[in-house]
C-alpha cells in the first residue's frame, strides 16, 4: 500500500449528508457538529448554524439511522442569551458533546464568541430542550474544548486549546466542581518548521475511552501560500494520567480530498467535533465539517487505528527547546 493511512476513515457515499438546503429555516451554512447517541439509538447532532449576519447557534438534527431522514428542530435548539452571558454577543460555535454517567447529564463544550475572542463555555442538558448554562470557563482566546466523562481522581477534567505567546497547543486542565478550573497541564504540543500540524493543532471529537488509553483525533493547521490547511492525526493518553501522551502520529490520517471538503466558506478544512461509537464497540461514526459549509460522515475502526497507531505512531516527547521547558 502506497499510502499507509488511506483506509483508516472511509468517507460516506451520501456526503454531505446535511447542507443548509435541509434547514427549515434560511440559514448561511450548517457545520461542526457535536454528536451523542441517544437512549433509544437516534443519533443526535448539535450543528453549529451560521445565519445570515455571519452569528451562529446550534441546532439538533435527530436520525434513526445517522445517516438520512434527518428530523431537525424548526428552530435554533440553543441560542445566543448575549443579555445574561455576555460573552455570547457575537455567536455559539463548534459544540463537543460528552455524556457524564455520574451526573446522568450530557456535558456541551462551545466556544462564545466574545468582543475578546473566542472563549470556552459549558453547558449541561437531560434532553437537548432545556440548558443549564454554566457560563465561561476558559476566557479568550481558547477553544477546541471537550469534557472527559468520568473524573480522574477527585476531579474533572478538561481538553482545549488556549492561544498565547507560545502558540496554539492542546492543554489539560482539572475541576472539582465544573466551575473552577486549575492544575493546567500541556497536554500535546503542536510541532515546528515544516510540519503537517506545525505551530497550531487542536482537538477534534471529544476522546475515546479504550482499554490501551483516551484515544483523541486532532486537528493540525498547516499554512500555505494558499491558505490554511485543516488535517487529523491520532494521539493515545494515559487513562488515569490524561496528560500523558504514549503515542503520536507523525503523518496527518485524514484531510480534505473531495470537492465539497476543498471549496466552501473555508476552503481545505475537515473539522470533526463529534462521533458516535456503533454497537459492535469498534465502529466510530465520525461527523464532521467540510469547508465550513456542510456537514460528512467518515467511518472507522478503533482496533484498526490503534493497530496503526502501534505500528506507525511515536513515542511522545518534548523536542529540544520544547515549551515544556519554560514550566
Amino acid at each position: 500500500m502506497n499510502n499507509r493511512h488511506a483506509d483508516l476513515f472511509h468517507r460516506h457515499a451520501s456526503n454531505p449528508i446535511l447542507t443548509a438546503a435541509h434547514w427549515p429555516y434560511p440559514v448561511n451554512s450548517v457545520f461542526n457538529p457535536g454528536a451523542t447517541q441517544l437512549p433509544d439509538g437516534t443519533t443526535l447532532l448539535l450543528c453549529r448554524v451560521e445565519d445570515r449576519r455571519g452569528h451562529s447557534h446550534l441546532c439538533a438534527a435527530r436520525s434513526a439511522n445517522g445517516l438520512d431522514d434527518w428530523r431537525i428542530d424548526p428552530e435554533p435548539t440553543f441560542s445566543p442569551d448575549p443579555e445574561n452571558f455576555p460573552e455570547e454577543i457575537w455567536g455559539i460555535e463548534d459544540p463537543r458533546i460528552t455524556y457524564i454517567p455520574e451526573l446522568k447529564k450530557y456535558a456541551v463544550t462551545y466556544t462564545a464568541y466574545t468582543r475578546g475572542g473566542p472563549g470556552v463555555s459549558l453547558a449541561l442538558t437531560e434532553d437537548f430542550r432545556r440548558f443549564e448554562r454554566l457560563g465561561m470557563v476558559m476566557p479568550p482566546e481558547d477553544k477546541d474544548a471537550a469534557l472527559l466523562p468520568r473524573r480522574i481522581g477527585e476531579h474533572w477534567a478538561l481538553i482545549h486549546r488556549p492561544v498565547g505567546a507560545f502558540g496554539a497547543h492542546m492543554w489539560i486542565s482539572y475541576s472539582p466542581d465544573l466551575k473552577h478550573w486549575g492544575t493546567h497541564r500541556l497536554m500535546l504540543e503542536a510541532r515546528r518548521g515544516a510540519w503537517w500540524d506545525a505551530n497550531k493543532i487542536g482537538l477534534s471529537s471529544p476522546p475515546i475511552e479504550t482499554s490501551r488509553g483516551w484515544l483523541v483525533i486532532y486537528h493540525g493547521v498547516r499554512q500555505t501560500a494558499a491558505g490554511c490547511l485543516y488535517r487529523l492525526g491520532i494521539a493515545l493518553f494515559d487513562l488515569e494520567n490524561p496528560e500523558r501522551c504514549l503515542k503520536r502520529s507523525s503523518e496527518w490520517v485524514f484531510g480534505p480530498e473531495y470537492p465539497y471538503e476543498r471549496r466552501g466558506d473555508v476552503d481545505n478544512v475537515v473539522f470533526p467535533c463529534g462521533y458516535t461509537l456503533a454497537s459492535d464497540g469498534d465502529t466510530i461514526n465520525l461527523y464532521y465539517g467540510a469547508a465550513d459549509t456542510s456537514i460528512a460522515l467518515a467511518t472507522g475502526s478503533v482496533r484498526e487505528i490503534l493497530d496503526w497507531l502501534d505500528k506507525h505512531g511515536s513515542d511522545e516527547m518534548p523536542s529540544s527547546g520544547s515549551i515544556k521547558d519554560f514550566f
